[in-house]
């Protein structure tokens, strides 16, 4: 039989209000502010007014296990802290609206159309309410909270701001919808006159009783819903148009236990804040998230291994969003540390891999389950050893392009794979043995969108490219932020001349890293032309600027010669070569030979995207 997860029924609007007054219907932490402007709220009013439907409110029961920070409405100022016996998970806005405007003794704080930020309270010219002909909205006002309207030189054009003006002018103020002394007011006021009797009869039975009658539809989950059902009912019924975030969502628990999740994440961020660590720059609260959840569910695994639980009753390890929502704040704080101290051994790695700027990061996605391998490996991901391990396993990654699509799962398989074989299994990860590099995918890397594409920069920093003109390591230049980038070595305009296809010369065999300076010096001209000026503003020989050349793994002679054929061949065999070692495995020869490159199958490129170079 199907357990009742939710109730629906009705609910008086006064009661809906008079419990957010009194702090027992409140807001969950991770509902974001009370946006609406005045018109809608007027809108709404009208609605209300006309018996008009106006959505549902959703509910969640308070007192079970799981639990929020929560806060009051906006407006709502509850004598004591009072836990609440329910939070809203839909209809804040409504709820908000109607309490602000209905039952708060102060001028209700909101938006204009083009979301200036005003306050003032809302009226309903009684006369116009009654009037078929017009618009019910249009009976709405909202006034200033002076409660007088000025023209545009100062000047007082309607007055409300006593009790006397409002019987007066017939304008009647809704935060007295539930109290009848106003109307015992208008009464006096005008000593029972038959007429404005009639007016307050009529203006009370088809304008005020609408309110005091209407009852919302109101869902409310029980308090046994899990989280993660829970924030993913409040996800698919909230109309923000805003998807709440994994750590918004941990943010609003675990600050349930007086856990600032947000303050600890920007201390842990600190911590990486240092020159060194510039490839850590973009990592994300939810990247740290799904490094701490890995890290947390490999241990919960491991330890019901150790304690002989079945194969197949084992946790599985993973960090998919629900797993992150599962997420205990117990475990939060016993791996957050170590996850700090993985990202900076990552940073490190990565240094010795010539990785060292985000733009030409290959997968930023890939510092995950590497973070999370050096937090559980420890001291064993140290040796010598281990960091061989660990290079192969990142390049497959890297050129068997792998970490492209369906990532939470190869963190899930990578984590215990290389742990355990940097810690001596024979048996190697999934990814190393899975990953692939075809000599024809050399042709097809034509932007820095391809993560190949950067490792391959990376590879040209590790074999010692250094700038043409000034000698300098392409490394140093760019720690230095020396402008460095990718260009072409026989220019566009060149290849253009001499028949080439775009999709031959454009690919990354015909690239390498230099500076903007150097690279304008190479312009257009052919190289037998260019490395001649390189020369001269280098103020070395020829000899020297070939060597330099070397440095990129391309042969000066060659370019020389402006033999693009000859270059193009033997520098896609040497880049080839430099990928197997370091992916540990031999490149997959599906090239044929003979073949004109500009036979190969052309990679897209987003036509946004210019081609680099000159």
């Amino acid at each position: 039989m199907a357990t009742e997860t939710f109730s629906i029924d009705k609910r008086p609007l006064g009661e809906l209000l008079r419990q957010v007054e009194a702090g027992k219907i409140q807001l969950p932490e991770f509902q974001r502010g009370w946006v609406w402007p005045w018109p809608n709220i007027a809108s709404l009013l009208a609605s209300v007014s006309l018996n008009y439907p106006i959505g549902t409110v959703m509910l969640l029961q308070g007192g079970g296990d799981v639990r929020f920070k929560y806060r009051p409405v906006e407006g709502a100022a509850p004598n004591e802290r009072v836990e609440p016996e329910s939070l809203v998970l839909d209809g804040q806005q409504r709820l908000t609206s109607l309490f602000q405007s209905l039952a708060m003794d102060s001028p209700v704080e909101t938006q204009d159309e083009r979301k200036r930020r005003v306050s003032g309270w809302f009226y309903v010219d009684m006369v116009k309410a009654l009037d078929a002909h017009e618009d019910r909205e249009d009976a709405i006002r909202f006034v200033p909270p002076s409660r007088k309207v000025v023209n545009f030189r100062g000047e007082v054009v309607e007055d409300y701001s006593t009790r006397e003006l409002e019987y007066q002018h017939r304008f009647f103020p809704l935060r007295c919808l539930f109290d009848n002394s106003w109307g015992d007011g208008f009464a006096r006021h005008w000593g029972f006159a038959p007429e404005e009797m009639e007016l307050w009869y009529g203006f009370r039975d088809g304008f005020i009783h609408s309110f005091n009658l209407y009852h919302f539809p109101v869902i409310q989950l029980g308090n046994s819903t899990p989280r993660q059902a829970v924030c993913q009912v409040f996800e698919k019924v909230n109309t923000g148009g805003v998807t709440l975030t994994v750590f918004e969502l941990l943010t609003a628990t675990f600050a349930a236990d007086e856990f600032d999740l947000r303050s600890h994440w920007e201390e842990c961020r600190s911590a990486w804040d240092a020159p060194e660590y510039a490839i850590l720059r973009e990592v994300s609260n939810t990247d740290f998230l799904q490094a701490v959840t890995l890290l947390a569910t490999a241990q919960r695994r491991r330890r019901e291994q150790e304690a002989g639980t079945d194969e197949e009753r084992l946790p599985r390890i993973g960090c998919t969003r629900k797993e992150m929502l599962a997420l205990g704040l117990e475990d939060y704080r016993r791996y957050a540390p170590d996850v700090v101290a993985g990202f900076k051994a990552a940073a490190k790695f990565l240094r010795q891999q010539f990785v060292f700027d985000t733009r030409f990061l290959p997968y930023g996605t890939q510092l995950i389950p590497l973070a999370a391998i050096f937090a559980l490996a420890g001291n064993d991901a140290e040796t010598a050893g281990a960091q061989e391990k660990l290079a192969r396993w990142y390049w497959s990654g890297v050129f068997g392009e792998l970490y492209g699509t369906t990532t939470e799962t190869r963190f899930n398989l990578d984590l215990p794979d290389v742990v355990d074989w940097i810690r001596g299994s024979t048996r190697e990860p999934r990814t190393v043995s899975q990953a692939q590099f075809t000599a024809s995918r050399l042709l097809t890397l034509r932007t820095r969108q391809s993560a190949a594409y950067k490792g391959i920069y990376a590879l040209l920093l590790k074999a010692g490219a250094a700038d043409w003109r000034t000698g300098e390591k392409a490394e140093v230049s760019v720690y230095f932020d020396g402008a460095m980038d990718i260009h072409h070595v026989f220019p566009q305009s060149w290849c253009q001349k001499n028949g080439y296809d775009r999709s031959v010369y454009n690919s990354v065999v015909n690239k390498t890293p230099l500076t903007a300076r150097t690279n304008r010096i190479i312009g257009g001209h052919a190289p037998s032309e260019y490395l001649r000026r390189l020369a001269k503003a280098a103020e070395t020989s020829p000899e020297g600027v070939d060597q330099r050349v070397e440095t990129h793994l391309a042969n000066p002679a060659l370019m020389r010669a402006d033999d693009f054929d000859g270059f193009f061949e033997e520098r896609r065999k040497v880049l080839q070569d430099h990928i197997a070692a370091a992916m540990g495995k031999p490149v997959v020869d599906d090239h044929i030979p003979n073949q004109r490159p500009e036979t190969a199958a052309p990679e897209a490129e987003p036509a946004a995207t210019p081609p680099p170079g000159p």
